[in-house]
């Protein structure tokens, strides 16, 4: 049976030796946190993932690898997606073959379909792959941008059960929320923007793909259970801890404040893959005294 998606789900790091090969030890140790710190699914292999500058048969091993040591116990959500319809059929095919809950489908980048393309090119993969997808919308990094009357026609398609949305508008944000409840299936929503989350789940959304949930699980974890509860105050005033937090994961491009943070942590090595640097030392301080104040040092 399909596990349910709500809540607080890591955008996971993959963390790496210093020659760049994945380091599968600290990824188990990962996993094992996420898990007993309360995080309700995981994303492998996502732009946080660094999927970008991993081959296709280290992509999948990373996945296979995740399903491997979660075990069952929560949902995993195997990033798929690709500019190119075949390639994302494939990847998302073999994700289901290595036993993915789910597969996270970022928009076409670089080549800029338009919204017919759109459509075209996630119905392609909705009809070839059985496995449930989610839409995912960033397009601050693909420079292509998925409109709600284009998810609108795709949530039709009975594979296509949600989307992750990065843009913080709450306009957008309504009319996806309209979305959601005018389906005859649940249609979720996710934000991907941490700094706006909690409003989104205020609106009526189910959770967030999260990136400071690398560093802070818990925390966003509780969040979450707060607002599902209906204390939206508390949970306001609880996410307003770590506003500076989410702000500073994004000095420099995703992933490398997080990884940097957690090297700080002792969770993994300061290791990405070029054309990504180790985190400029003009962010350290700055980093470093707000990881002191949140008691993550």
């Amino acid at each position: 049976m399909m596990q349910a998606l709500n809540g607080s789900i890591v955008a996971l790091i993959t963390p790496m030796h210093e020659n760049g090969e994945v380091d599968f030890e600290s990824l188990s140790n990962l996993v094992e946190w996420h898990i007993k710190e309360g995080t309700a699914g995981i994303v492998s292999m996502g732009t946080t993932g660094e999927s970008a500058t991993l081959s296709v048969s280290e992509h999948l091993s990373v996945i296979e690898k995740t399903i491997k040591f979660v075990n069952g116990r929560i949902p995993v959500i195997a990033g798929s997606g690709s500019n190119s319809t075949a390639q994302a059929i494939e990847t998302t095919s073999e994700s289901k073959n290595l036993g993915a809950d789910y597969c996270l489908l970022v928009t076409p980048y670089y080549n800029r379909p338009s919204q017919k393309g759109l459509i075209d090119h996630y119905f392609k993969i909705a009809d070839s792959v059985q496995i449930p997808q989610i839409l995912y919308n960033v397009p601050s990094r693909t420079a292509c941008d998925l409109l709600p009357k284009t998810v609108e026609i795709l949530a039709e398609h009975k594979n296509i059960i949600g989307i992750k949305e990065s843009v913080s508008d709450e306009n957008r944000i309504n009319d996806l929320i309209k979305i959601s409840n005018t389906t005859n299936e649940k249609f979720v929503i996710f934000s991907g923007d941490d700094p706006s989350f909690v409003k989104l789940m205020e609106y009526g959304g189910h959770g967030v793909i999260s990136v400071a949930a690398n560093v802070i699980p818990n925390a966003i974890s509780e969040i979450c259970y707060l607002i599902s509860e209906g204390k939206i105050a508390e949970a306001i005033k609880k996410n307003e801890t770590y506003h500076h937090l989410y702000e500073l994961l994004f000095v420099e491009s995703n992933p490398v404040p997080v990884k940097w943070m957690l090297y700080k942590m002792k969770m993994i090595r300061n290791s990405l893959r070029l054309p990504l640097v180790k985190l400029d030392e003009k962010f350290h301080e700055n980093i470093n005294a707000e990881m002191l104040r949140l008691r993550l040092l």
